[in-house]
């Protein structure tokens, strides 16, 4: 099914607009800090709807209505941690971020253990962020592909070359802007799209009750007591109470503490109290909209009277809304919520891209050739040069994912969640230890990376421990390390002087 030419028109307007809004907002750029930081001069409010766009993705858009369609509400128990989460980072992580004038996550790391460890946390980062990213780029290709005929690789050049222009030209500037605006789109869309099952229903939201609850499934149920038969079989399963809140707890520290995909639009708000006030926001907008788009699910298996995926001839669950939109939105809804779908792909990608390339040039670059940069007035170029190749690298990563037959969010939230643990580890030994040397910090990290290679590669726990697994791992390693090296420095002292 292709595009009708009213809906063709909407599409095209609202590709040229964002790409003409980051020329506007791109002028007068002068520094690195300008192009990466929106010279600290963001809004609270415009950075906290820009977190909750950068966040949610057509991973949000497409895959959780299909949860909901396929399961039940029980993924909320993970949203309720992600609000626990980023309440810690509030109290915790900003105040220390802003005490020290930071310009990324990984910044912090290098002033308090060095710029190795700076380094080598940040490049994990880069590969970490490629991965997911690319993963969100392919989700956004599959609602492409199904309405427009295009095939997969036309449908992400489509989103990924869009996005670059207005990343390149604009900064973080315009990324935040034209994400609280295709926050709005994206919104708007599935708004319209759940109204219309409503009215198309017999009898609206009571069919979809009636469907939810019939054959003594309650697919409205959010909380999951249970802890199993056994030990193993309650971590296998990542939608438990415990595994659920305290999973989302550690993942959204680790998201929002540690991701310079999220921290860096956090470091551009202009005081420590106003990036506070808008990762509240980001908390309490995330838990609504999650919950809104697990009912729009619901809404969808009431309107396919509970038809199992493969009776309704897809590969995945995260097809659905995809079909739906195909077969049954009229004109100009369809133009509407096809521009939702890339208003949230595009909003998470050119968040990625700003945050990988101000990783790269803030922390493994400009150091190194400050003084060059400075003096030829060459930061902005540079800059730019670093978005434009992860733009690139980023939609050939994109292509990896084509051939999966995974759900989508759940394999997103797996990538992070292998070395968020690490990070958040290491983060929590600068916070929490100050006799914690860079030997300690690097050794606990190796130690957290290679504890999730092993539990992802040779055990069945459920994905939403990862991160909570591989923190601990690492602040045990690095505590011990720590107390091995006091140890023998003091064991080495004692012998010395019993010597003298």
């Amino acid at each position: 099914m292709g595009l009708s030419f009213i809906d063709t028109v909407i599409v095209v307007a609202y590709l040229t607009g964002v790409t003409v809004a980051g020329i506007i907002i791109g002028k007068n750029q002068r520094t690195s800090q300008d192009y990466f930081l929106g010279g600290r001069r963001l809004s609270w409010w415009a950075v906290g709807f820009s977190i909750v766009a950068s966040e949610t993705s057509t991973i949000t858009f497409i895959s959780v209505p299909g949860l909901g369609y396929s399961s039940t509400m029980q993924f909320l128990q993970l949203v309720f941690g992600f609000f626990i989460g980023r309440m810690i980072v509030s109290t915790v992580f900003i105040p220390a971020y802003y005490r020290g004038a930071l310009e990324t996550a990984y910044d912090f790391l290098g002033k308090k253990f060095g710029l190795a460890l700076r380094k080598f946390a940040s490049s994990v980062f880069l590969v970490t962020r490629v991965l997911a990213s690319g993963v969100r780029l392919f989700t956004a290709a599959i609602p492409v592909h199904l309405i427009t005929g295009y095939d997969y690789v036309t449908s992400i050049l489509i989103i990924g070359i869009f996005t670059l222009i207005y990343t390149y030209l604009g900064g973080l500037k315009a990324v935040v802007t034209m994400d609280v605006i295709q926050m709005c789109i994206y919104l708007g869309g599935a708004l319209a799209a759940m109204i219309l099952i409503l009215q198309r229903l017999p009898h609206g939201w009571d069919d979809v009750v009636r469907m939810a609850t019939a054959g003594g499934v309650n697919k409205f149920r959010i909380f999951n007591f249970s802890s199993g038969q056994s030990l193993q079989e309650f971590f296998s399963y990542p939608y438990t109470f415990a595994g659920g809140v305290i999973g989302g707890t550690f993942l959204s520290m680790a998201s929002h503490g540690t991701d310079q995909l999220l921290v860096q639009r956090l470091l551009g708000c202009k005081t420590r109290k106003e990036s506070q006030q808008a990762i509240f926001l980001d908390a309490t907008f995330i838990v609504i909209q999650f919950a809104f788009f697990l009912i729009l699910g619901l809404c969808l298996f009431a309107f396919y009277n509970g038809l199992s995926v493969n009776q309704l001839g897809l590969r995945s669950s995260d097809e659905i809304f995809p079909k739906f939109i195909v077969e049954n939105l009229p004109v100009g809804i369809t133009g509407l919520v096809v521009a939702g779908v890339f208003a949230s792909a595009m909003g998470s990608l050119s968040s990625a891209i700003s945050s990988l390339a101000s990783s790269t040039f803030l922390d493994l670059v400009r150091e190194s050739v400050r003084r060059e940069l400075q003096a030829l007035n060459r930061e902005i170029f540079w800059s730019r040069i670093m978005t434009f190749g992860w733009g690139a690298i980023l939609i050939g990563g994109a292509m990896l994912f084509i051939n999966t037959s995974h759900t989508v969010i759940e394999m997103g939230l797996q990538i992070t969640s292998f070395t968020y643990g690490g990070l958040l580890g290491i983060f929590f030994l600068g916070l929490l230890s100050w006799r914690s040397s860079q030997l300690d910090a690097t050794i606990g990290f190796i130690v957290g990376l290679l504890t999730m290679v092993w539990i992802v590669g040779w055990t069945t726990i459920g994905f939403t421990w990862h991160t909570c697994i591989g923190c601990a791992a690492t602040i045990i390693a690095g505590t011990i390390s720590r107390f091995v090296r006091v140890g023998m420095f003091s064991h080495k002292h004692s012998f010395t002087d019993g010597k003298v």
